[in-house]
Order: C-alpha cells, then sequence, then structure tokens
C-alpha cells in the first residue's frame, strides 16, 4: 500500500484536513442538541430544566461510546503506522462487539433507572415525568449512537475523517427537522412533547449509524471487518481499554460533576439548574471544535510514533496547542460580550438574563486555560499514557470543582458558584503541564532513538 498521508503531508496542513471535517460535524452535532432545548424551552421551564438534568445520564453514554472508540482508534492508528493490517482489522471486528455490548448496558438504564434518576435529584413532580420520558426513549433506543461513533472513529483512523461530517451531518439535520415535527405535533402528527425531542435524537443517530457502516464498507479500504465466525479476543480487547478506559472515565466524571452541579444548584431553584444546563449547550460549540482538534490529532500522533517519527510528533502537539487557543479566545470573546443575546435564544426570562448573565461571563474566564488541557490529552491518549488525562480530569471536576462549588454555595449566592469553574481549571492546567514535562522526558524524546 502507499504512504498513508499522516506519515508525509506537512503537520499544519494534516491537522486541518483532519480535524476540520470533525470541527464542522461537532458543531452541527452541538447545534442540534441547541435547537432541542430551544424547542423544548418552549414547552415551559421544567421541560428545559428536565432536558438539562438528562445531562448526566446522556454524557455517560457518549463516554462510553467515544471513550472505548478513542482506544480502538488510537490502536488502530498504530498498527496501521506499523503495517500491520492483519491486526488492523481484527481490532475492528472486537471494536464492533464492543459497541454491541455497550449498547445492551444502556438499554437497562433506560428500562429500570431513568425514573430513580430524576427523583434523586428533584421533587417537583412534573419535572421528574418530563424526564422519565426523555432519557427512557435516548437510552432504550441508543443503538444507533453506538454504532455511529464506532464506525466514525474506524474511518478517523485511517484519515477519512471528511466522512464522519457526512454521517454526523446527515444525523443532525435529520434531528433538527424532526424535533419541531414530533416536539410539536406538526403535518397530523401527534403532539409528543418531551419525548418527540429524545425521539428526534435518536433517528438522528440511527440514519447517522446506517450511513458511518456503509462509508466504512464502500470508502475504508484499509479495514475490513469480517464478523463471521467471530471470536472475542481478550487480548485486543484489553489494549483497546488500556487506551480507552481512562478516556471513558475522564469524560463520565464530567456526569458525576454535572449530577453533583444540579443538586447544588437546586437548592438556590429550578432556574439555576436551567441555567447551568444552558451553559453546558452553549459551551459546546466553543469546546467541540477544539474536541474536533484532539480527535483529529491523535491518529496523527499515534501514526507518527509507530513509524518512530519524533519530528512530526513534536510538531503535531505544538499545532494543537496553538490552534485551541486560538478557538477558546473567540469563545471567551462571545461569551464576555453576547451572554444576554445567547441566554434569549432559550426563551429566558428575567429571572433567568439575572442569574445567567454573570454566570456565562465568569465561567467563560476558564476557557484558555482548558485549552491547553484538552490538547494534551490528545498526545497522552496517542503515546498510551491516558491515564494522565484521567488524573487532570478527576482533579478538575471532582477534587477540586464540586467541593469548590459546596463551599461557594454555603455563602447562599448562587453568583458565587460559577467561580469554582476558573478555581478548577487553573488547578487542570498545572496539572497538565507537568504531564507534558514528564512524557516529553520519558516518551517523545526517545522516539526514533535506538536503544
Amino acid at each position: 500500500m502507499e504512504e498513508n498521508k499522516m506519515g508525509v503531508m506537512p503537520i499544519g496542513k494534516l491537522i486541518v484536513t483532519m480535524s476540520l471535517p470533525i470541527m464542522i460535524s461537532m458543531l452541527v452535532q452541538a447545534l442540534y442538541n441547541v435547537v432541542d432545548s430551544v424547542f423544548v424551552a418552549r414547552i415551559d421551564e421544567y421541560a428545559l430544566t428536565a432536558v438539562s438534568m438528562a445531562f448526566p445520564i446522556q454524557n455517560l453514554m457518549i463516554a462510553v461510546s467515544v471513550g472505548t472508540a478513542v482506544g480502538v482508534n488510537a490502536l488502530l492508528a498504530r498498527y496501521l503506522g506499523a503495517k500491520d493490517y492483519e491486526k488492523v482489522n481484527k481490532i475492528a471486528e472486537n471494536a464492533v462487539f464492543l459497541a454491541i455490548m455497550s449498547y445492551l448496558v444502556f438499554l437497562l438504564v433506560g428500562l429500570f433507572l431513568a425514573e430513580p434518576f430524576y427523583r434523586s435529584q428533584t421533587d417537583i413532580e412534573e419535572i421528574v415525568q418530563y424526564g422519565r420520558q426523555y432519557i427512557s426513549i435516548c437510552c432504550c433506543l441508543s443503538f444507533g449512537v453506538f454504532i455511529q461513533i464506532m464506525f466514525e472513529r474506524l474511518l478517523q483512523a485511517t484519515g477519512k475523517t471528511v466522512y464522519t461530517m457526512c454521517t454526523q451531518g446527515v444525523g443532525a439535520l435529520t434531528n433538527i427537522i424532526l424535533d419541531p415535527i414530533l416536539i410539536f405535533g406538526m403535518f397530523g402528527l401527534p403532539r409528543m412533547g418531551v419525548a418527540g425531542a429524545a425521539a428526534a435524537t435518536v433517528a438522528g443517530q440511527m440514519v447517522a449509524a446506517v450511513l458511518a457502516v456503509s462509508l466504512n464498507h464502500l470508502k475504508n479500504k484499509e479495514v475490513r471487518i469480517q464478523m463471521k465466525g467471530f471470536r472475542p479476543n481478550p487480548e485486543i480487547i484489553g489494549q483497546i481499554y488500556e487506551i480507552g478506559l481512562p478516556a471513558i472515565v475522564m469524560q463520565a466524571i464530567g456526569s458525576a460533576m454535572n449530577y453533583g452541579m444540579n443538586r447544588i444548584l437546586i437548592t438556590f431553584s429550578s432556574t439555576a439548574t436551567a441555567v447551568f444546563g444552558v451553559y453546558f449547550k452553549l459551551q459546546s460549540f466553543v469546546f467541540m471544535p477544539v474536541f474536533g482538534l484532539n480527535n483529529g490529532v491523535t491518529p496523527i500522533i499515534a501514526y507518527n510514533y509507530g513509524a518512530q517519527s519524533r519530528e512530526r510528533v513534536v510538531s503535531a502537539i505544538r499545532h494543537v496547542v496553538t490552534y485551541a487557543v486560538i478557538v477558546m479566545l473567540l469563545g471567551l470573546a462571545a461569551f464576555q460580550l453576547l451572554p444576554k443575546q445567547l441566554l434569549l435564544m432559550f426563551d429566558a426570562s428575567e429571572t433567568m438574563l439575572a442569574l445567567g448573565i454573570p454566570a456565562l461571563r465568569i465561567i467563560s474566564l476558564s476557557f484558555v486555560l482548558a485549552s491547553f488541557g484538552v490538547a494534551a490529552s490528545g498526545a497522552f491518549q496517542a503515546l498510551g499514557k491516558s491515564i494522565y488525562s484521567m488524573y487532570v480530569s478527576v482533579a478538575r471536576q471532582l477534587v477540586v470543582l464540586l467541593p469548590a462549588a459546596f463551599l461557594l454555595a454555603q455563602t447562599g449566592r448562587v453568583e458565587l458558584v460559577w467561580w469554582a469553574f476558573p478555581i478548577a481549571e487553573l488547578v487542570s492546567f498545572a496539572m497538565s503541564v507537568i504531564f507534558m514535562v514528564h512524557i516529553n522526558r520519558k516518551i517523545i524524546s526517545k522516539i526514533g532513538k535506538k536503544s
């Protein structure tokens, strides 16, 4: 086979080529998540709060699917760099098996845990019933998202990121089109309310999954999946989760953080919880492009690590950090200058504006610090040190953020609670710098050198 572009294309151009389609597709994803909430907010504020409170379970679902796929992506790219195509195919087959097993876990969550999850956060019956409808549908019909994400990562690992833009874009457009139709009962269909938002979401995921599988079969010539006679390979699965498990934990603790913040903020009001949910929808427009850079650069670093090209590994890390800082600066400017306009997208009341405007301005102060940590995590994953990313994330969201938020909440002033975010991000930035120095000394500096 001819040399993969990840080993020969100039790094700056390669990162843009690899990341831009992912960034665009993630922005589209962020758009339809926001559109969900924009339409739901027109039902009432309890509906918006219910959808916001669903984030921990939805994020856990994404954590398992993306984290597993991160392990597959990095491992696949490494063996592509080493030209071991038999191992590449075996990894891909085990990846499909893991996606199916992951779905079965969340099927059980949707069947048995939806209502207890909401009752653990609030005793407002309207929120509980809205939430039960929403999360049951999202979990029980979640097979689309697991298949979609896994097959998209197979495309990314071989450098075909433009196709992931197609799959996520089509899925997102499906969701956006169906949202008002199913929520409000247009074209003769019954009005489904919050359940309609969930149905539109899973429908978009299913459409994207079908397209991702088709594109892999037609376009991904470097990976061949033959499931006939398949048997799970414990060694390969272990290698996938050695890389992917820290990524799962790293993102899953976002669920724990969000759950904890919901419980802290609900003591002030349901509006404070809704503001927090709206913030998470809005910040995705800033963080998704940086995560796209992360996803694009991970296989580049992994490939060149496998090919023992130290110069290209270092160049990739420098470029991705620079690009991430630029994106976060733009996000900071938007949140500082336009907080009212952003909140009014969600039919914000005067009370919500009074709580939300200072919240957006304070939390966004952490954006630039966060850019380095997100960029560095891609290098940690590609070089087999995902555990460092997990340490940073645990420290930021559990060890620092929640305790700081809890202590600040004791003042009785909700506006002080938002300062927990910049405080936590400062700690995570310091840890990321320390780990990057360590990994440079122990791994990067030795790439390409004969032992």
